[in-house]
């Protein structure tokens, strides 16, 4: 499928690329042949394949939820480089 010089700076300037000419050319060819691969996807047949999510077939693994003791916050307070009251006092990052 041949590509224009035009869609390959059009594509640059999507891509926030400044190209020159010769890489214009090179991208030109190597955008072809990409093109002419994908051409030649379409025409397997692929209408017994279910489609798919994800090529393995995972599933999500739950663990079951259940309540646990905490660390007691006093403790981490106590640990912390800066507290004030019960919270951790940190810098000031945005003006």
């Amino acid at each position: 499928m041949p590509i224009s010089r035009d869609d390959v700076k059009h594509i640059a300037h999507l891509a926030r690329l400044g190209l020159t000419e010769e890489e214009i050319s090179h991208f030109q060819g190597q955008l072809e042949s990409i093109l002419e691969y994908v051409d030649k996807l379409k025409t397997v047949d692929v209408s017994r394949v279910d489609p798919m999510t994800h090529v393995l077939d995972l599933k999500n693994v739950y663990r079951k939820d259940s309540v646990s003791p905490s660390i007691d916050p006093q403790a981490v307070l106590k640990i912390a480089p800066a507290a004030q009251g019960q919270f951790y006092k940190v810098p000031k990052v945005i003006e």
